[in-house]
């Protein structure tokens, strides 16, 4: 366990500001017997850094998800001061103890107080991953945790103004878009390159969220005016990306080439037309030259960008040397030359000119063949503060150059990368004028730095702690830095005035300026009125013409949507008859006519109009009326105005209210048009029966005097409707009937029973609206494209529901169709389909979690659903005995199948090399074989998601195995250069061979030899091991091979091989920019 705490001396910038390194400080847990730890969480020792208590707390099974959990704790939390805080940046580790460089490392940073003590990842790895003895992470089963932690000064994030103490403002990040943020801050501080994007041609009618150079305009002018930190949404919508999009982290470098690919294409026929060349395009030369004869090939291309490495490189330079370094084309590598045949041959690169603003790409990510994964070099890697590219007599040049041009270049912007391979965090140190002056770009907030902070901190490497007890270990702790530079940005000195212009408001479309300064005055005015809020109410105010407006539209069920109703905006201590006075010049209703009531929430959620103001609340302000009104506190104050109107329509006093009097609403339904209207509202009495007022309700609908008409009360509909009918013989009071309630009415059906409508009554017509659903489905082919549209019910089973899907494509049989449903956090289906029946309404499928989707996926099976899901599909790769080829077969065969039967299928659909050749099928796993599926074993538990599943013909040597022959594994593999040379890494199709009694390697050998058809010259150079454990011990020809192998049929068999060690001839160059991306990510798509 060793803890190492640092703090060094304060150093003096060139500006001579103070920045003190903060206290760092590193822990190592090392747990012993931990998969039998049986407690569900643990934790470690206690360590001190910065004067505080730590602690790392461990889940080893799960915090309740299948990854390791684990966290940073306060160790003194339950003891510290109330009110404490203090801020950490922290990372923490399981280390690979076979592997150092595939340990997993997560960074994160956050403010400790007693309410979150501690702080980390629920997820931090797999447990399969952490649990599998060959990945390395548990060693006799041991596992090593590291911590980092460094205290930062707790700065105060709300009150820091960046504006202020920089003169800069930050981004806003959405999501994990930290590295498009550092990208767009160094891409504005190239004053030249911002001037040319506000000389991109739009006009007022574009929308920024439609239009990149609008987008880019709006943002750039937001980065030079405003006070506050800007949001990158509108930029982000006009590249197409969604908000998965934009929550997954894509390669900042792919981010660059395309946004500059996009406006280079949006610039053309412009006045700024080859504006990115002009700055960020270069030119170099691939040449080929033969030593023996007198053949040259070259070939001039052009460059955004370069991309050097950092593996085996110290600096730039170093990396400069090995771009432009002659690699000979010799003995099996002979380059073939027009009319000369194969040729020894140099090859190369040379630079034909640099320009003016140089991206030089940091090859930090890189993927590893041996492990088939990306991993991240944190090496040492130096950078200069002037860059000279015509150094050693201009040794990178081409002859062609322009020796004329002074390529010297000053750093500009260093871009950081943080943490591993699978995210981490992104900023940018920049220095926008080119002055001594470092500025710190990290998201929202924008900090002065000084020069060490932005180039030497960032070079990476290892770091070493002081000792805080030199006489005690005189070994000095290192540790990795995770932080470090992975692109930056040169400025040619001869073009920086250039480059470095001025940019001011002329260079801005007068049309772009306007609508900005008005968004920014609309800005300021939402701000204001946020700030004044507390000293005001708004009052809602619902009308009989605002219900007659919107029941039967945009509602059906209570009376009005308060939010499309009039509303004002009053000052708490106006005395609410002023307030009146208002109304009466806003609605032309003089006061004395006005009757204002409250509304109320009902204990089953609907929301009706309650009761009239008194007079002695009338004479209150607004502010304490609302807050009689309110028991939830809002800001809003919701009124409906009773407005009496005499027989020539016009206002009339309200008349007197008792206790006597109830005031109801009335809607009418139609069921030949499936219409719901509102006609108006009653007073009534409670002793009072529904039969008297049956003539002015027909007056209300239209009807005859006479009309027979039935009445229903509306109750609630929520969760369910209830509607009930009315006995119009009995009081009000008897039916329950008070101020507010409502009631739906319509023409008596015949007595016969009618088909003639859908919803022949009220109940079945709100039922019917209730459980309305129009749900959008989408091919699961395309799901971000919607196809159709169909209205359903909510309460539709499984099998309407397809049924309407398959009649609406045209699909007789629709057991055919198979849904999933819509997951409404990642905008993209689930991933498992929905079974046959197996939920029983439409309801259950569009919901996810506690929200409601109307988003469904079909697709078109070629067999019934029910019958799919009683087969189980296998993907398996077949061998073909005597063709170099794999093909992957598809078998699909009843869950109860054996492998027997599968064998037997596949010989159908695959070509055999005889009639009678048997089949086998094996589970191959990172290239070993770890079983031959016997063929009574049932398909149904074969996971063929995780490992291979390889068929091939047994050889006829292995059907007449003798007494005393083995049947052994056979592996290749390589040495793995970076690590311990006893590491092993397997590539490659492994399989078995026979070994008889006494045979000896030479006599192996000839039959491997002849079996994989492998030339002798590179035969020649693979070395042979017996394998057990991942230990190799190379064999000599004359030993026997049978004797190595002396146990048959083991478990584990897999764990002993005879191996084939190649010499490891990896590309010495790296691969295409393509290849230096994590295998699992989306390509950056614009779409605009």
């Amino acid at each position: 366990m060793e803890v190492a705490q640092a703090a060094e001396p304060a150093t003096t910038t060139g500006e001579n500001q103070q920045v003190e390194d903060p206290p760092t400080g590193k822990f190592t847990w090392t747990i012993d017997t931990f998969s039998r730890l049986n407690t569900k969480k643990c934790y470690s020792d206690v360590f001190t850094v910065g004067g505080y208590k730590w602690r790392v707390l461990v889940f080893p099974k799960g915090n309740n998800v299948d990854h390791l959990s684990m966290y940073l704790d306060v160790a003194d939390s339950a003891s510290l001061p109330y009110g404490w805080s203090r801020y950490a940046q922290f990372s923490l580790s399981v280390v690979n103890q076979m592997h150092g460089k595939y340990t997993v490392r997560k960074d994160t940073q956050h403010q400790f107080n007693a309410r979150e003590s501690d702080w980390g990842f629920t997820s931090f790895m797999p447990l399969s991953e952490l649990y599998d003895p060959s990945r390395g992470y548990l060693v006799n089963d041991t596992c090593v945790v590291e911590a980092e932690v460094t205290i930062r000064r707790v700065v105060d994030y709300w009150t820091y103004d960046s504006k202020k103490e920089t003169g800069y403002v930050g981004l806003k990040n959405q999501g994990a878009t930290c590295y498009m943020n550092s990208l767009l801050q160094f891409l504005y501080h190239i004053p030249y390159f911002r001037k040319a994007v506000y000389h991109m041609p739009t006009t007022e009618n574009d929308m920024p969220s439609g239009s990149i150079p609008l987008a880019l305009q709006s943002l750039f002018y937001k980065l030079q005016y405003s006070d506050s930190s800007v949001a990158t949404k509108e930029l982000t919508k006009s590249f197409g990306w969604d908000t998965y999009d934009s929550f997954m982290q894509h390669d900042v470098q792919e981010l660059n080439r395309v946004l500059c690919e996009k406006l280079e294409d949006k610039m053309k026929g412009t006045v700024v037309e080859g504006t990115i060349q002009q700055l960020f395009e270069g030119h170099h030369m691939n040449y080929i030259e033969c030593i023996n004869v007198d053949y040259k090939s070259r070939r001039k291309e052009s460059f955004y960008d370069l991309q050097l490495d950092v593996k085996g490189c110290k600096d730039v330079y170093a990396s400069f040397d090995k771009y432009v370094e002659v690699e000979r084309l010799e003995a099996d590598n002979k380059y073939h030359a027009e009319q000369y045949g194969l040729q020894d041959a140099k090859k190369g690169v040379l630079f034909i000119d640099f320009p003016p603003v140089l991206q030089l790409q940091l090859k930090r990510f890189e993927y590893d063949f041996m492990r088939d994964t990306m991993v991240k070099i944190n090496d040492r890697y130096e950078f200069p503060l002037q860059l000279d590219l015509d150094r050693d007599n201009g040794k990178y040049l081409s002859p062609d150059a322009d020796r004329s041009v002074r390529n010297l270049y000053t750093l500009h912007s260093v871009l950081v990368h943080s943490g591993g391979v699978h995210g981490g965090h992104y900023y940018a140190y920049i220095r926008p004028t080119l002055s001594d002056q470092w500025f710190k770009f990290d998201d929202e907030r924008v900090t002065k730095e000084d020069i060490k902070r932005a180039l030497e901190e960032q070079y990476g490497g290892e770091e070493e702690l002081p000792q805080t007890n030199p006489g005690y270990n005189n070994t000095p702790f290192k540790f990795t830095k995770y932080s470090n530079a992975y692109m930056l940005v040169y400025i040619r000195e001869s073009d920086k005035d250039k480059i470095i212009c001025n940019v001011d408001e002329k260079d801005i479309a007068e049309h772009l300026r306007i609508r900005l300064k008005k968004e920014q005055e609309e800005k300021e005015h939402k701000k204001k009125e946020k700030a004044e809020a507390h000293l005001y109410t708004i009052i809602k105010v619902a009308r009989n013409e605002d219900l007659a407006e919107q029941i039967g539209r945009d509602i059906y069920f209570d009376l009005v949507d308060h939010d499309k109703v009039r509303s004002f905006r009053i000052q708490k201590q106006m005395p609410f008859s002023q307030f009146k006075e208002e109304v009466a010049k806003e609605v032309g209703i003089p006061v004395q006519f006005q009757r204002f009531w409250l509304w109320a929430k009902r204990q089953n959620h609907t929301y009706r109009p309650n009761r009239p103001l008194t007079p002695l609340e009338e004479a209150q302000s607004v502010g304490q009326l609302r807050e009689v009104s309110n028991k939830a506190h809002n800001a809003e104050l919701k009124l409906f105005l009773e407005i009496e109107l005499g027989v020539d329509l016009r206002p009339i006093p309200p008349p007197d209210k008792t206790k006597e009097d109830i005031l109801l609403f009335f809607k009418l339904y139609d069921p030949e048009k499936e219409e719901l209207r509102y006609v108006g509202r009653l007073f009534v009495k409670g002793l009072g029966k529904p039969a008297e007022i049956l003539t002015k309700l027909n007056e209300m609908a239209g009807f005859p005097p006479n009309e027979e008409i039935e009445l229903y009360e509306e109750i609630k509909f929520e969760p369910t409707v209830m509607c009930e009918h009315i006995d119009k013989k009995l009081t009000f009071r008897s039916s329950q009937l008070e101020d507010g309630d409502i009631i739906c009415y319509q023409k008596s059906p015949p007595l016969e029973s009618d088909d003639r409508y859908r919803y022949p009554d009220v109940p079945s017509f709100l039922e019917y609206v209730h459980n309305r659903q129009v749900v959008h489905f989408r091919s699961l082919e395309k799901p971000k494209e919607d196809d159709f549209c169909l209205e359903l019910s909510k309460l539709q089973t499984y099998d309407d529901v397809v049924e309407r899907v398959a009649r609406h494509l045209g699909l007789d049989d629709a057991s055919k169709i198979r849904l999933t449903s819509h997951n409404c956090y990642s905008q993209q289906p689930k991933p498992q389909p929905i079974k046959y029946r197996g939920v029983e309404h439409l309801s259950e499928m569009l919901v996810h979690y506690n929200q409601m989707s109307d988003i469904l996926y079909y697709e078109v099976l070629d067999i019934p659903l029910p019958e799919l899901q009683c087969l189980k599909t296998l993907k398996v790769a077949f061998h073909h005995a005597t063709k170099d080829e794999i093909v992957i077969h598809s078998i699909r065969l009843p869950k109860n199948s054996t492998v027997g039967d599968v064998i037997n299928d596949l010989k159908t659909k695959v070509e055999l090399s005889h009639p009678n050749a048997e089949l086998r099928l094996l589970e191959v796993f990172y290239h070993k074989i770890y079983k031959i599926f016997p063929p009574t074993e049932k398909i149904e538990n074969i996971n063929d998601q995780y490992w291979t599943l390889r068929a091939e013909e047994i050889p006829e040597e292995e059907k007449n195995l003798g007494p005393h022959d083995r049947l052994i594994h056979v592996y290749h593999f390589m040495k793995d250069p970076n690590q311990n040379q006893m590491q092993v890494q397997n590539f490659g199709e492994p399989f078995f061979l026979i070994i008889h009694e006494g045979e000896t390697l030479a006599e192996v050998k000839t039959r491997i030899q002849k079996k994989l058809q492998v030339p002798d010259e590179e035969f020649s150079k693979w070395k042979f091991a017996f394998l057990s454990l991942g230990r190799p011990e190379y064999l000599q020809d004359s030993d026997v091979i049978s004797s190595r192998f002396q146990r048959r049929d083991v478990y584990g068999a897999w764990e002993q091989y005879l191996g084939l060690e190649h010499a490891d001839t990896a590309p010495k160059r790296a691969y295409a920019a393509s290849q230096n991306r994590h295998t699992y990510e989306k390509p950056v798509k614009i779409y605009n």
